[in-house]
């Protein structure tokens, strides 16, 4: 026992002999039994904290970094061996010795609390330091390159997405043998594809990220590991795209599949010097073909494919099978209970409703969560509900009884709608929260976008959904959160599709329907087809869908979501009659902006108040005969508009007589805008965001009187803002963050007198006139810290001034999951 706590040894090995000898004295001793349980409780709350440590250091070669708490731990293994050997009538030794256990817990603390967050400290420097570095190269790359194909490499990594192997989310558990058994299949000579086979909720995505962990598996195949999901309905062009980009520094152009699965394959033949692994994520039935197309001629080349499917035409086969009843109950208890668990819940009780779950890591997570510091009473009516079985969920009531419960926990029917939406979106898709937002606000009443990102907060706290945000941003306090995305599991999406279709499809609240080829459902066909009383409809088409759209009477829709993936668009003609539709969301899914066709149907939409645009090409609005005349707020997100706002024969205020918000975010062929825009004198917030090519805006911008939130967030080219800026005596916010061309502050901004809010990070290059003290009314600038030295200069003439010195917090997580 002693010589593994010899030089060499590693922090958690030598945590975990010092946590063992105090247990063990606590249990025995009748020495010190109140300093022993102190003790014990500390070492069992960094326990997981040392884990983590030790696993970080070794990742990033900061191994020594541990020597002085790896030599504090062996001191206390050498003291508590002392103390158990003390008789207890010593009481010379005994009062020594509790004093110097108490010195050493202090001394553990002090470096937990000192040492620790001082190193962590340094590291969140130098990652913030890395990723800030990061981000201005890829500001400048993106600032340089061409529309269309010739995107700037930061939008392409924003639609394609990256390759390496996403971190597996919360708590790993009982995956030790299927990881092993796994292995031996992948080191397996004379095997090319392995398919991992299990019903969804199982874990299989889960024990792929385990393996790709794996110190042997990343031995073998080093850097040579990928990672793409392709979900039931798979987009090739947008695999190859993603593979493609693997070694080239932008995302090539090819003229077919033929032409860029070659190139694929000899990018991949210049990364054979080392073996290969290729992991496939959720491929479903019918796609064994885009397998195929992906199986080269390489040696040591694998292929690992997830599926809830069985595939017999390949290889090897690992079913995965549900936890045992023992790791089932850790996984449970760690999602249901506190670290110290909840003895007011019978062990029955427990048992009863963690067996229902059958052993799916999904299901044991959600119930588990819904149920986390819930009453007894709660605990035994679930248990109740479960014992009684519901109707047939794929393969497994008692799955769909598991799963219906966790939305039990939702504290209102609006909650409820709310989650339900959710499956309007495609599968594996990451939905944009202020999409959501414009539906819940309309068709739910809530109170703009602040209630919608409550919800889902609570969605995520619950464990519903994943909320994702891309850069944690201060001006989130008011209220953008273009940055915020949702992900849901694919048996969560169908949980709320199955429970949204139990009435007749008359009688639907919401209709999601899933159009491939002209394959339409039997409902949509028949002659004498009854009105529809869906106030939500998605309709979803692929490329081969041919857009003869038929004809269907939806009336009482107030949210419809179009989602779809070709080059070109046709709205469907039954809009027209959809005369309660208030918002409307078009969203291409490909690669490139779709051309959209019926584009004036719009005009018939007299209702319509948000509309939301996804990779389109938007016409020039004033050369059309478009009237919108309840529109309130329009988004334009990675869409082509550079015709859009042209100067034409329509003024933009006869378009869009009553808009109030204008959202432009990732247009990255915007040059420049023109004095046509100024005309929607009743606008109120503008956003013009992450449009690298925007040289100026508009002189007429001064005429935008009502205007109270400007933000100009990364457009990394703009070179000024125009001295007209000062007529906006509404504006109360204002965001030139990012900016990196902007030299100059004009004289003319201390004019703005209503402005209470200013955000600059990374304008460290840009000037302040004199005329800043005028802003009596400025209570918050955000900035970095080298622009904050010019500000505490007028600290004396902005008594109410705050200088908020705001320290990034870039999320690249992201970047790991498929779009």
């Amino acid at each position: 026992m002693a010589g593994a706590l010899i030089g060499g040894a590693a922090l958690g090995a030598v945590f975990g002999e010092l946590l063992r000898a105090i247990v063990k004295a606590t249990e025995t001793a009748t020495m010190f039994p109140d300093v022993w349980e102190e003790l014990k409780s500390t070492l069992f709350k960094i326990q997981s904290t040392i884990k983590h440590i030790e696993s970080l250091n070794k990742e990033l070669d900061k191994e020594n970094e541990t020597k002085l708490l790896i030599e504090i731990i062996r001191e206390g293994h050498k003291l508590v061996s002392k103390c158990s050997k003390i008789h207890r009538w010593n009481f010379f030794k005994k009062t020594c010795y509790t004093y110097k256990l108490q010195r050493y817990k202090e001394s553990l603390q002090r470096f937990c609390q000192i040492d620790m967050q001082t190193h962590q400290t340094r590291d969140i420097k130098d990652l913030l330091l890395e990723v800030k570095s990061i981000s201005m190269e890829v500001s400048r790359h993106s600032s340089k390159e061409g529309s269309g194909s010739e995107n700037g490499m930061f939008s392409q990594v924003a639609v394609v997405g990256s390759c390496q192997v996403p971190k597996p989310l919360g708590k790993v558990v009982g995956f030790d043998v299927p990881l092993t058994e796994l292995k031996v299949k992948l080191f397996k000579d004379g095997v090319s594809v392995i398919v991992v086979s299990a019903p969804g909720g199982s874990g299989k995505t889960t024990l792929v990220k385990e393996l790709c962990r794996d110190e042997e598996v990343k031995g073998k195949f080093k850097d040579n590991i990928f990672y793409v999901t392709v979900s039931k309905a798979p987009n090739m062009e947008v695999i190859l795209q993603k593979l493609l980009q693997v070694n080239d520094h932008r995302m090539p152009e090819f003229q077919s599949e033929e032409d860029a699965l070659n190139h694929l394959e000899r990018n991949l033949t210049q990364m054979a010097t080392d073996p290969i692994l290729l992991i496939l994520d959720d491929v479903w039935s019918g796609s064994e073909s885009l397998v195929e197309k992906l199986m080269f001629s390489l040696p040591d080349y694998k292929i690992l494919v997830t599926s809830r499917f069985a595939f017999p035409r390949f290889d090897s086969t690992y079913i995965l099978k549900p936890l045992n009843d023992d790791n089932a109950m850790t996984l449970f208890h760690h999602s249901a209970f506190s670290q110290n668990g909840n003895p007011y819940i019978p062990e029955d009780l427990v048992n009863k409703v963690m067996k229902s779950c059958k052993g799916l890591p999904l299901a044991l997570e959600v119930v588990g969560r819904s149920l986390c510091g819930q009453p007894v009473a709660v605990w035994q009516s679930r248990a109740k509900q479960l014992s009684k079985g519901l109707p047939i969920f794929h393969s497994s009531a008692e799955l769909l009884a598991c799963l219906e419960s966790s939305l039990d926990a939702l504290d209102s029917m609006v909650g409820l709608d709310c989650y339900l939406d959710l499956g309007s979106f495609p599968e594996d898709h990451m939905i944009p929260a202020t999409a959501l937002s414009d539906m819940w606000v309309e068709q739910h009443k809530l109170d703009e976008d602040n209630d919608a990102i409550v919800i889902l907060h609570e969605f995520s706290t619950r464990n519903l959904v994943n909320l994702v945000v891309m850069r944690k941003d201060a001006s989130e306090a008011d209220g953008y959160y273009n940055d915020h995305f949702i992900i849901q599991h694919d048996l969560l999406r169908e949980l709320a599709i199955y429970l949204s279709s139990l009435d007749p499809v008359e009688k639907r609240k919401r209709l999601i329907v899933e159009l491939s080829s002209n394959n339409f459902p039997n409902w949509w066909l028949e002659e004498k087809q009854p009105p529809l009383g869906a106030r939500l409809l998605s309709i979803s088409t692929d490329e081969t869908f041919s857009f003869n759209w038929g004809s269907i009477q939806a009336p009482e829709v107030e949210v419809l979501v179009l989602n779809f993936r070709t080059m070109n668009y046709t709205l469907p003609v039954f809009m027209e009659k959809m005369d309660k539709l208030k918002v409307l969301i078009v969203m291409n899914n490909g690669i490139y902006p779709t051309e959209l066709r019926n584009f004036p149907l719009l005009c018939s939409l007299s209702s319509l108040t948000r509309m939301r645009l996804e990779k389109v090409s938007v016409p020039s609005l004033s050369m059309s005969s478009l009237h919108l005349k309840n529109l309130r707020k329009i988004s334009l997100v990675m869409c082509t508009i550079g015709q859009a706002f042209k100067n034409g024969t329509n003024r933009m205020s006869d378009i869009f007589p009553n808009l109030l918000e204008i959202d432009i975010d990732y247009c990255d062929d915007l040059v420049e805008l023109t004095d046509g825009l100024c005309d929607l004198v009743q606008l109120m917030k503008l956003s013009i965001t992450n449009c690298h090519k925007l040289r100026a805006l508009p002189d007429g911008i001064g005429k935008l009187v009502n205007l109270k939130v400007l933000r100009l967030t990364s457009c990394t080219d703009l070179k000024t803002l125009p001295e007209t800026i000062g007529s906006l005596s509404q504006l109360t916010v204002l965001d030139i963050s990012d900016c990196l061309s902007i030299i100059n502050m004009p004289i003319q901004i201390g004019e703005l007198h209503n402005l209470s809010k200013l955000y600059m990070r990374g304008c460290s290059s840009c000037n302040l006139p004199s005329t800043i003290k005028k802003l009596q009314h400025l209570k918050d600038v955000i900035c970095d810290e080298e622009t904050a030295y010019q500000w505490y200069s007028f600290k004396s003439d902005l008594t109410n001034l705050e200088v908020k010195v705001h320290e990034e917090d870039i999320n690249l997580n992201w970047l790991q999951t498929c779009l």
